[in-house]
């Protein structure tokens, strides 16, 4: 069968198959040649990024499908089941081109910045190999057309997330939060399958064959309320509700929600482009990313336009709106700049969860793809501070600055300069790495709201509106929500502008920030931002930068400035209707995909509230580190505020982790080592084991003896007796005729004499 592989029906294969085709490339036959590596990563996720755009034209343009009724897709015989056939394939509509739009180009963008982040490492070939394995998987499960496919992706991404979280496996804090991130998102994935397996069996028994198809299952409405009206196997409800808790919980544990949130802090311990990956384009946004595609199930039976929620959408609305602001809480109270953006995205996956719990399932989808853009942008800026700090550690060294020591998590105290990771030890950066400076400043203004200028303005506003709107109708679940995602929203700009003051203002408070960066790289910008009354509080050495370092910078900051530009352009595609006329996101995903999300009329009182609590916690940030920039020795004005108590409450996570460690995992560790192992394996079924071991090693002797003593002894007897028999007489034939001569007479004799004998 001929196929035009550029068909919008078929062009998806390729699309997934690019990044994979990569990872196998590279694994098998570049992986001694770095700069090899790099160029097959680089060209399987460009192709794709590209085959990404013809594919979302043809479905938002050039295609004359009536999309909703009809998707691109094609699907292929999987799995023989004697009567039927499972099924896999690939299916685009609307919510998949929107995704088209967003993974493969910020997977590009970090493809790009890990070629400069991951310079001279000692294992590039196999980071590439891993990230094209990390995109192809995402690409799977994005396009996938079933719920089984999608969940193959899923745990792709599961174990990539392993392998690149512990990437830098000679460090112990690395392989054990790789370690922490696999077996925590087991959890949910556990459920998550029991789920699938649930579904699958009830899809069965409707249909008469096995299927997991998103079309067959979302959109008949005779089999939505076959799940509706039939009774869940266990806890009571009906069987949509429990497989839509079991899927919610997959996304819990994907996506870092409370309680599942403990594994992505230190998810920080891989590489910046690892963390850009997880954080943004792929892992974290596979969950919300799921729960979106499946919403006609898990809102199955409930009318949320008029306060009647579903079970799953209740656990949405309650776990991402604590979630959200819990993690907000904590970002306040951390000094690590990747931990504060990691208790960000939690926080901002909260939001997204919250909105799918109310209902606003548009709005938690426009919030995704804005969010990937200005989190992958502020995790790729902390990268390049991480690396300027580490060089003007080297600098500080050289100048005879003696190392700073710092106590390590468990006690120890290392000989070497204060980790490069610390907001504390950082300031005045800004004129040494100015484009990241304004990139970040415009990634971080995203993610604070500031408003009409930024996307996650836009897209946050859409969800606090949605939540407000349900709350002035009276229904306690969006007012929780709405009065949760409002606090956290004013935390996220003040934590935000806490962490740029601390990081780029002022005077650099240690040796390594006043020599950090990258020599006088960019004078111009240097110029500029020296003219400030704060750029001249340090003073710059103009020391000549290697080429080798500009291709480095040019690498990591080439990407920044795409995705600021994004950060801010990226939100007007969903700007509210009632404003410009015209909403293209709204008017593309509703009438097309699911077909029944209400517009709601544009409300002044909820933007004014985004936009006051935006601009108040910024402004607060402003008045607190930027009038008066935090100096060396210097205590943190927040510490001050909030107390030790609370602030180291806040540093230890709310001691979360603490209690899994003493009552979980430790209880676990105990009962694993002293029962599992010692009393049931090596006491109880070792011990039966060697007992019966040792009953028939000696009824084996036994037989041993037996077979020597009795079977071998009368067998081997005979024929011995018999050899020797023939050895005696074999003595007795000497060759000699006179003695053969006289045996003969001798007979004769002997025969005679018994002849007489008996005659007488």
């Amino acid at each position: 069968m001929d196929i035009n592989w550029l068909d919008a029906d078929y062009l998806p294969w390729l699309i997934l198959f690019f990044p994979l085709l990569s990872f196998g490339i590279i694994v098998l036959f570049t992986a001694r040649n770095h700069v090899l590596s790099q160029a097959v990563a680089l060209a399987g996720i460009g192709i794709a990024w590209v085959l990404s755009l013809i594919e979302f034209a043809h479905v938002a343009w050039i295609g004359d499908l009536e999309l909703g009724k009809e998707v691109y897709g094609s699907t292929t015989g999987w799995l023989d089941l004697g009567k039927n056939t499972f099924e896999m394939g690939v299916m685009v509509d609307p919510l998949t081109a929107y995704m088209l739009l967003m993974v493969p180009l910020a997977c590009l963008m970090i493809f790009i910045y890990s070629r400069g982040y991951m310079h001279g490492d000692a294992h590039n070939s196999r980071f590439f190999a891993y990230i094209s394995l990390f995109a192809g998987a995402m690409l799977t499960l994005v396009l996938a057309d079933n719920l089984l496919l999608l969940f193959i992706g899923w745990e792709v991404m599961g174990f990539c997330s392993y392998a690149l979280i512990g990437f830098w496996s000679h460090k112990k804090s690395a392989y054990q939060a790789g370690v922490k991130a696999f077996m925590t998102t087991r959890v949910g994935d556990v459920l998550m399958l029991v789920g699938i397996g649930y579904l699958l069996l009830e899809a069965s028994a409707f249909f008469g064959a096995p299927t997991l198809s998103f079309r067959d299952i979302l959109y008949n409405d005779a089999m939505l309320e076959h799940l509706v009206q039939t009774d869940a196997v266990i806890f009571g409800g009906s069987a949509a509700g429990l497989i839509g808790v079991l899927l919610v919980a997959g996304t819990i544990g994907k996506s870092s929600q409370f309680p599942l949130h403990v594994w992505l802090p230190d998810a920080m311990e891989g590489p910046t482009p690892v963390s850009a990956m997880i954080h943004a384009a792929t892992m974290v946004s596979a969950g919300v990313y799921m729960v979106v595609r499946m919403f006609p199930l898990l809102s199955a039976g409930a009318d949320y336009h008029h306060g009647d929620f579903s079970t799953p959408m209740i656990v949405m609305g309650v776990i991402g709106a604590i979630t959200a602001l819990g993690a907000a809480i904590l970002a306040v109270g951390q000094n690590d700049i990747k931990r504060i953006l990691a208790y960000s995205t939690i926080s901002q996956l909260g939001y997204m969860v919250a909105a799918l719990g109310v209902g606003a399932w548009i709005a938690a989808v426009f919030h995704l793809v804005n969010h990937a853009f200005f989190k992958a942008l502020l995790f790729m800026c902390s990268g390049v501070v991480i690396h300027s700090m580490e060089h003007g550690e080297h600098q500080a060294e050289e100048h005879g600055y003696p190392h700073e020591p710092h106590d390590e998590p468990d006690g120890l105290v290392m000989d070497y300069c204060a980790p490069p990771n610390d907001v504390q030890r950082m300031g005045g950066l800004a004129h040494r790495i100015p484009v990241t400076a304004i990139t970040m400043a415009l990634g971080g203004l995203s993610l604070a709201g500031f408003p009409l200028l930024t996307a996650g303005f836009w897209s946050k506003d859409e969800i606090i509106a949605e939540a407000w709107h349900g709350a002035g109708e009276g229904y306690m679940l969006p007012l929780f929500v709405v009065l949760a995602l409002l606090i956290a929203a004013g935390l996220t700009a003040f934590y935000t502008a806490r962490m740029w003051f601390l990081t780029f203002w002022g005077q650099p408070r240690t040796p390594a920030a006043h020599y950090a960066g990258q020599g006088s790289f960019r004078r111009r910008w240097v110029r500029f931002w020296n003219r400030s009354r704060w750029g001249q509080q340090a003073a710059l050495e103009d020391e000549p930068l290697p080429a080798a370092d500009r291709g480095i910078m040019l690498h990591m900051e080439m990407p920044l400035v795409v995705l600021a530009v994004l950060a801010v352009v990226a939100g007007f595609i969903g700007i509210h209707k009632d404003i410009l006329g015209v909403n293209p996101l709204h008017d593309f995903l509703v009438e097309t995909t699911f077909d029944h999300a209400d517009v709601l009329g544009f409300s002044l009182l909820p933007m004014l509230a985004s936009i006051v609590l935006a601009l108040g916690g910024l402004g607060l940030g402003y008045w607190v580190y930027g009038l008066r920039p935090l100096k060396q020795g210097q205590v943190d004005p927040t510490e001050k505020a909030l107390g030790p108590g609370i602030w180291r409450v806040l540093q230890n996570r709310f001691y979360i982790d603490i209690l899994y460690r003493d009552y979980l995992v430790r209880p676990v560790e105990w009962f694993a080592v002293n029962i599992v192992i010692q009393t049931i394996d090596k006491e109880t079924i070792d011990g039966v084991l060697e007992t019966v071991a040792e009953t028939f090693n000696g009824l084996g002797e036994m037989c041993k003896r037996f077979n020597r003593v009795v079977i071998d002894g009368v067998g081997d007897g005979i024929p011995q007796s018999i050899g020797e028999f023939a050895g005696w007489f074999r003595q007795q034939q000497t060759g000699r005729i006179q003695q053969y001569l006289l045996f003969v007479t001798l007979a004769l004799l002997a025969l005679g004499a018994l002849f007489l004998i008996q005659v007488r």
